[in-house]
């Protein structure tokens, strides 16, 4: 005979409270690090960025013990500590060109960190169960559609460096399509929570694959036509690298089937071959993944060359933080992190790095795992993997295991379209994780109301 018993689940904040001041010190650590190795001297900014990041910090903590005390404790520490470390990289980047903290860009992403930390304890607020969100499946969906075409808008959208991702507002500009990773993505979740039935329906069985039947391929085509058109009309392979998989992915989790991965991969290994045969912009960006340091390839661009040339430098334990030249690589501070953090802290640096990525995203996963309906299940697990795939997007765009894109990474990279939206994402998945974790009542117990009932009864 079993016996099962209800535990109790522990709230975790007293972990995520040590957590947090061990990863503000590792920050302030690192912060003073590049000073001295710069200028010979603590930094005179330390107490004005390391008071501003702490007040961050604390406050979202405090949030945590009142609007989601269940929550996992090990998210907002490692976003935490994520944020933080792309910020010391970048005031780095703003010592070796000459700026100071007021004119650099670091007192910047300081600022878009607050504002980003601010938005995300607002969806804590506003998002007390992450299942409201499904009753907006479909406009969430169009939603998500207009800010992928939203660029392409005349006099709003903005080419730069060949990709034309951006949309401008006066002095401002902005990336829509960070934000509409995660719109999608709600999206993504109530669709297949209402349809994984039938795209669950088994077809013909083929070389070992049992596929779809015709009329269950519309979704997948349909996202797949989306995800061409980005890569056409856009010029973005990594967007649309990213909405695809995304959409697969779920897709998976959905149905449990491997048909529709290979689906997948097959369309859009189609698709992409079919643009590097028509569109010189594809072409360039194959020519410098497969043959970077060529003649032809290095008049065409050197960041590449100059990103693996940097990380080669720092071989495995790195030059020291402060100590390279991770400025001579354009947009060191934004596209091109990652080889500045491993040409200064080498592969063991950029190994943990990648491993604070890696926890998160298990995190994510595990409260996918936890969830108990299906709709949170879809939607941590889709935030989740697209959290991963970004990741793999930028290190193997850098590392010439895939294409250059250009996507940002998570939190480490400069720029505020990224950090609002991470930040966001790092909201749903805290919501959906104190939803998961939190006790269940217990149907065996009385209620006190029954009790008082019970009790007034026997004394009549």
């Amino acid at each position: 005979m079993t016996t099962v018993s209800a535990v109790s689940s522990r709230k975790g904040r007293n972990v995520e409270l040590a957590l947090l001041v061990f990863a503000v010190g590792i920050v302030a650590l690192a912060y003073v690090n590049v000073g001295i190795a710069v200028d010979g001297a603590v930094p005179p900014s330390l107490v004005a960025v390391g008071t501003g990041f702490l007040v961050i910090t604390g406050v979202f903590h405090l949030v945590m013990r009142w609007r989601a005390p269940y929550a996992d404790p090990l998210i907002l520490p490692i976003a935490t500590l994520l944020n933080g470390l792309g910020l010391v990289m970048i005031n780095r980047l703003d010592l070796a060109n000459g700026r100071d903290l007021a004119e650099g860009m670091a007192l910047r992403q300081l600022m878009w960190s607050a504002l980003a930390a601010g938005l995300a304890i607002a969806a804590l607020f506003i998002l007390r169960d992450h299942r409201i969100l499904r009753k907006y499946t479909y406009l969430a969906g169009a939603f998500g559609f207009a800010l992928l075409l939203l660029p392409l808008v005349p006099g709003l959208g903005v080419e730069q460096y060949g990709s034309r991702i951006w949309i401008a507002l006066g002095p401002f500009s902005f990336q829509p399509g960070e934000v509409a990773k995660i719109v999608l993505a709600v999206f993504f979740a109530g669709y297949l929570v209402q349809t994984r039935d039938a795209l669950s329906v088994a077809g013909r069985r083929i070389l070992g694959l049992t596929l779809p039947r015709a009329r269950d391929l519309g979704p997948i085509l349909v996202a797949w036509m989306l995800s061409v058109g980005v890569l056409v009309l856009e010029k973005d392979l990594g967007s649309s690298l990213l909405f695809f998989g995304l959409f697969v992915a779920m897709l998976y989790v959905a149905t449990e089937r491997t048909s529709w991965v290979a689906i997948g991969l097959l369309l859009f290994a189609v698709g992409c071959w079919v643009a590097n045969l028509l569109f010189s912009h594809v072409q360039r960006r194959v020519l410098l993944w497969l043959d970077t340091f060529s003649t032809e390839a290095l008049e065409t661009s050197d960041q590449l060359a100059r990103g693996l040339m940097g990380m080669a430098a720092g071989g495995m334990l790195g030059t020291g933080l402060g100590r390279g030249r991770p400025d001579l690589t354009y947009f060191a501070e934004s596209d091109f992190i990652i080889p500045s953090f491993g040409e200064e802290l080498g592969l063991v640096g950029l190994f943990a790095i990648l491993l604070l990525y890696v926890l998160l995203i298990e995190r994510g996963l595990r409260t996918a795992i936890g969830a108990r309906d299906g709709f949170g299940k879809l939607l941590a697990a889709g935030l989740s993997f697209s959290l991963a795939l970004q990741c793999f997007i930028v290190v193997g765009g850098v590392t010439r295991v895939i294409p250059l894109t250009g996507l940002t990474m998570p939190f480490l990279s400069q720029g505020g379209s990224s950090l609002l939206a991470n930040w966001t994402l790092v909201a749903l998945l805290l919501r959906i994780s104190d939803h998961a974790r939190r006790p269940v009542p217990d149907p065996a117990a009385p209620s006190p109301l029954a009790s008082e009932q019970t009790q007034v009864v026997k004394m009549r």
